[in-house]
């Protein structure tokens, strides 16, 4: 599978076929004129990318992003302007030559001062924060008189200077005094204005408190001001740096003198950039170390793409910090539903095999039964379809289905739920908490399951000696009452408890250590991982099993009643020998909870509901993004080249801040904080 997502990572878009193309271009062109059809600029920017789709959008942003096609800007798209455009956006550059195409207003390509000027005037930057168009910065790149015009290979460069140039500028605007400071209420606004497509909600929240401390009071100085831009703009490289301060370790924990040594061997980050970075992530993180993982909260991973195909896509909540108890709780019924339904399908599936180890467990030996019913599981099996047929296999199987499925779910939905509680930062749990949450979930599965077991082992036995009878569970549940529904309950805490315990850690280890080199696990790796993680708990737990099971069932003729685990275990030893207490289970947990883990996750990754909680790790697949065509649209009408237009428009603001107006209504500007 990683073979084939690398195979994938290098393949590039390829043209689509003129004749493909043009189907797609008839089926969006509204206006026809001398024999020729042509699409307007809502019909393709509104109705062929499905962008600004509010009823109320603004129709001048609609034409500016248009007339990236409409080269002749005579508001008609043509098929052969259509289809040159498809080709531009193969290109490896295509990012950077439409942004020059949309500065490009009348289509010769070159952008003078006055298409500068239009193209930024209308930008919510420029109608928040007025960058002087007559400044300095337009007499060097455009001349004295502004009559030098802006080739494409100069292009990208005067973009990313124009950015850092637009910060400068609004930081001179703020300092009405000539201090050289303005106030964290300013660098507030400028950020937040300016600056938004490089900030998290979790950097936004804290940009006046790392201001203070940085500054040591209310006025935020230029170098400051400049720093904390090169922060922004360089959280890449100071990625690099962590790496290589941990030697590649994800989770080793710099400090900020470890961070400082490393900047001097990558020649990125000033000793006031670390001390930002720092200051922010104790903030965020709360914590005066780096992990890589904190660098998310900081600027989110935009270099990965996502390869899971999903039946249910959900978003709950839009960020964690809208995560509350409601949340907590509708995840916990989330994840109680998807282990339901899996423990149910691992029940239909291994109840056969269930029903044998109930039967291979409560033979003993007693007045009228010298020899054993069955010699092997095998021997077992074969007895019992030959007595019973087919149904017999299946019978109880009710019972069994409402026992697995809500005490699996109870389980399941416990372990991750305490496990979230004591996740620390780095996404690990404390080796005594994976222990806890075990065993805490294995206890709670006891009170769910007990009773229905009880109520199990009653009608899968009966059969034995009565082939064609038919035990009902109403008539089962009145002759055993409250009292005998529970009955052998401690021996089920002395199975489930440590077998949970000892089982949770070893598969969320073993998971890990199936991972492929991108951390993702395969449906394979996933039963491989229950399959190993139950070897360790089921020969400690199986004893009680046979014990809980013996209590459960009432003696036949012949046998005596046995009176406690104590009792049990001790006549079980003496009458019967050590063997006994694994009889007829070699087979059975191993594989029951393996099944069902992997059902269980494999529901979370096709059902997906983003609580902002955690997900099972290794669950997403995930693609290094090497190029733009790896994040192209799956939508049909999107072929060759035009798989790219979204990603690349929705680039432009992103990446370079060019934000148009997507209303109608008045841009005000924003709140001072």
């Amino acid at each position: 599978m990683n073979a084939f997502f690398k195979e994938k990572s290098n393949r590039r878009i390829k043209r689509a076929t003129r004749e493909d193309l043009y189907a797609v271009f008839l089926k969006y062109a509204s206006v026809e004129a001398d024999g020729l059809h042509y699409i307007t600029s809502e019909d393709f920017i509104r109705k062929f990318l499905g962008l600004h789709q509010n009823e109320d959008y603004d129709p001048k942003s609609v034409k500016l992003l248009a007339g990236i096609v409409d080269t002749s800007k005579d508001g008609h798209i043509s098929f052969p302007e259509f289809m040159a455009l498809e080709g531009i956006l193969t290109f490896p550059d295509a990012l950077y030559f439409i942004a020059f195409r949309l500065f490009d207003v009348n289509g010769n390509r070159l952008v003078s001062f006055d298409e500068f000027a239009e193209i930024i005037s209308f930008t919510t930057l420029q109608q928040q924060i007025p960058f002087d168009l007559e400044s300095p910065f337009s007499q060097l790149y455009f001349g004295k008189d502004r009559s030098r015009v802006i080739k494409y290979s100069e292009f990208s460069q005067f973009l990313h200077d124009f950015h850092e140039e637009y910060a400068i500028e609004a930081f001179r605007k703020f300092d009405v005094d000539g201090s050289g400071t303005i106030s964290t209420d300013d660098f507030y606004t400028i950020m937040t204005t300016i600056r938004t497509h490089l900030l998290t909600e979790d950097v936004i929240s804290n940009l006046k408190e790392v201001a203070h401390r940085i500054s040591g009071c209310d006025q935020v100085s230029l170098p400051i001001f400049a720093a904390f831009n090169s922060v922004l703009n360089n959280i890449e490289l100071l990625k690099r740096v962590y790496l290589t301060a941990s030697d590649d370790d994800e989770n080793k924990e710099i400090s900020r003198k470890e961070f400082l040594c490393a900047t001097q061997f990558i020649n990125v980050g000033t000793p006031i950039e670390v001390d930002i970075l720092f200051h922010l992530n104790e903030l965020i993180n709360k914590s005066p170390t780096l992990i890589l993982a904190d660098f998310q909260a900081i600027a989110p991973e935009q270099y990965y793409t996502k390869v899971n195909k999903r039946v249910l896509d959900i978003k709950a909540v839009q960020s964690p910090e809208q995560r509350d108890w409601v949340t907590e709780l509708l995840e916990s019924l989330y994840r109680f539903t998807l282990g339901s339904i899996a423990g149910a399908i691992e029940a239909i599936g291994a109840y056969p095999m269930d029903l044998i180890k109930s039967r291979m467990q409560i033979q003993r030996p007693g007045v009228l039964f010298e020899e054993p019913l069955y010699k092997s599981t095998w021997h077992c099996f074969k007895k019992t379809l030959k007595a019973e047929g087919v149904p017999g296999l299946y019978r109880g199987m009710l019972t069994q289905i409402l026992g697995t499925s809500m005490g699996k779910a109870m389980k399941l939905s416990m372990n991750d739920f305490i496990r979230d509680k004591l996740m620390n930062r780095k996404g690990q749990v404390p080796l005594w908490g994976e222990f806890f949450a075990g065993a805490t979930a294995g206890a709670c599965n006891v009170f769910v399951i007990q009773p229905l077991e009880a109520i199990k082992i009653r009608v899968q036995t009966v059969g034995e000696l009565f082939p064609k009878a038919k035990l009902r569970m109403v008539a089962v549940i009145k002759q055993l009452g409250f009292k005998g529904l529970y009955k052998g309950t401690a021996a089920c805490m002395w199975r489930d408890v440590p077998f949970s315990a000892l089982f949770f850690p070893t598969y969320a280890h073993t998971k890990i250590y199936l991972q492929d080199i991108d951390g993702y696990n395969t449906p394979i790796s996933l039963l491989a991982a229950g399959l190993l993680a139950a070897i360790p708990g089921a020969p400690i737990s199986m004893p009680f099993d046979v014990i809980k099971t013996r209590l459960q069932v009432d003696p036949r003729p012949g046998q005596v009643a046995y009176t406690g685990i104590v009792d049990a275990a001790s006549r079980i030893m003496k009458e019967e020998g050590l063997r006994t207490f694994w009889q007829g289970t070699r087979v059975i947990k191993p594989s029951q909870f393996g099944i069902t883990l992997l059902l269980y996750e494999v529901l979370q990754r096709y059902f997906y509901i983003d609580f902002a909680g955690t997900r099972p790790t290794g669950s997403e697949a995930t693609v290094r993004i090497t190029s733009v065509d790896q994040i192209k649209s799956e939508k049909p009408d999107h072929i060759g080249g035009f798989a790219l237009a979204v990603p690349i428009l929705s680039g432009i603001e992103s990446k370079f801040g060019l934000v148009f107006p997507k209303f109608r209504t008045t841009i005000t500007k924003p709140h001072q904080h």
